[in-house]
């Protein structure tokens, strides 16, 4: 009789109730088999313990015939009470598998997340580059790798970067010898970048000006003049936000903003404090960004913005978001924004560029969607692509 219970439970395990093959179904079918053995184990050493106590206490009142025959009873009669219990025990535990709903689909958000970046297995995705990321001798110099490996491994999600237990190369200038500038529009001190070996660049004076790094002629004129509709100015910011209404302009996230030139006119205009989010491609983008005094972040696009929830009083997206994000990674990106803006705070779209016939559709359908107010909406050809359009907007988060 155990033999047929044990191999009808075997049975439940093997048919596995239905649902997802790592949900909760399968779970309790093997919660169900573990209950069941343990129930048999623990009938069996009772049964044991009652019989050897009895043949060493029991007085022998009666002749050892009798005596036997009746303990045989006994023992048989309390082994049928025990299977019909266990019987018991499994037809309810049968009751309660199949009339327990089965496990929920996952969310549609959890498959269109699992497509993306940011998710655990981004760096497991990768064990090449893992491994040789991690291959580093602890309680010693990094190696120097920044651009062959963990800039990859950002572009691909792994991040945070795993390394924890080694020094990371540094400049070998202190910053006396550096004499960082005070003014963020100085020119840029070569000594505040390790230069690549293999590199062509060994100066700021060597990369292209249109890159954002001749800061003192080409970026002090930027957001400062308005060269046409597409542009928005830092005063007409600042004025905008003060007529609608949003307040003053203390804190800001600039989405790919470059060598921080946004960071350092607001800084100068009216003292605020602006995150620049950077990737070293091709050029050392976060290190020019602290040369000037404006605090970089060094952060793939598809990363959560590492700030609290409703503490930006503006968020700009600059040329580095556009049509080439795919496009549910870009409306979680329009979401962080959301998330990080305090109520009335500002969205600027600068530069957005992307087919015309996907304006409508598909990007300004997407930024709709969020509810804001437009106060500027600016849309106008790019000269690189006829079938191309450039938007600048500036959205405001709604109050309550």
């Amino acid at each position: 009789m155990r033999k047929t219970t044990v191999t009808s439970a075997s049975q439940i395990t093997a048919t596995g109730g239905g649902g997802w093959p790592c949900g909760g179904g399968l779970n309790l079918s093997v919660k169900l088999n573990v209950v069941l053995l343990l129930s048999v184990v623990a009938t069996n050493l009772v049964s044991l313990y009652q019989l050897s106590l009895r043949a060493v206490t029991a007085p022998p009142l009666l002749p050892p015939l009798l005596q036997q025959q009746q303990l045989s009873h006994r023992d048989d009669d309390l082994l049928i009470r025990q299977l019909d219990a266990i019987r018991a025990g499994v037809s309810q535990l049968n009751h309660l598998r199949s009339s327990s709903p089965p496990p929920p689909p996952p969310p549609p958000e959890l498959l269109l997340y699992s497509h993306l970046a940011p998710v655990a297995s981004a760096c497991s995705a990768h064990p090449d580059l893992l491994h040789r990321y991690m291959s580093y001798a602890p309680f010693a110099p990094c190696p120097d790798d920044a651009l062959s490996l963990a800039e990859p491994l950002l572009l691909r999600g792994c991040h945070p970067l795993p390394r924890r237990r080694c020094f990371a190369p540094t400049t070998a200038s202190s910053a006396s010898m550096l004499k960082l500038p005070t003014d963020p529009f100085s020119p840029l001190p070569d000594g505040a970048v390790r230069w690549p070996k293999d590199g062509k660049c060994r100066s700021f004076s060597c990369l292209p000006p249109s890159l954002g790094f001749d800061v003192a002629r080409t970026e002090a004129g930027r957001f400062l003049r308005a060269r046409g509709p597409l542009d928005l100015t830092a005063p007409q910011l600042l004025r905008l936000a003060s007529l609608s209404r949003a307040g003053p302009i203390r804190l800001g996230l600039d989405i790919g903003g470059g060598t921080g030139t946004l960071a350092a006119r607001l800084k100068k205009l009216v003292n605020a404090t602006v995150l620049t989010t950077t990737m070293n491609l091709g050029a050392p983008y976060s290190e020019a960004a602290a040369a000037r005094g404006v605090v970089p972040l060094h952060a793939p696009l598809q990363q959560r913005f590492p700030v609290g929830d409703g503490t930006m009083d503006v968020v700009r997206a600059g040329h580095a978001v556009n049509r080439w994000i795919p496009e549910a990674a870009l409306e979680f990106l329009w979401y962080d924004a959301d998330r990080v803006l305090r109520p009335g705070g500002l969205l600027w779209v600068d530069h957005f560029w992307c087919r015309r016939a996907d304006l409508e559709g598909v990007y300004a359908a997407m930024l709709r969607r969020l509810g804001y107010k437009t106060i500027k909406w600016a849309v106008g050809d790019r000269t690189v692509g006829k079938d191309e359009v450039y938007l600048t907007a500036l959205l405001q988060k709604p109050f309550g």
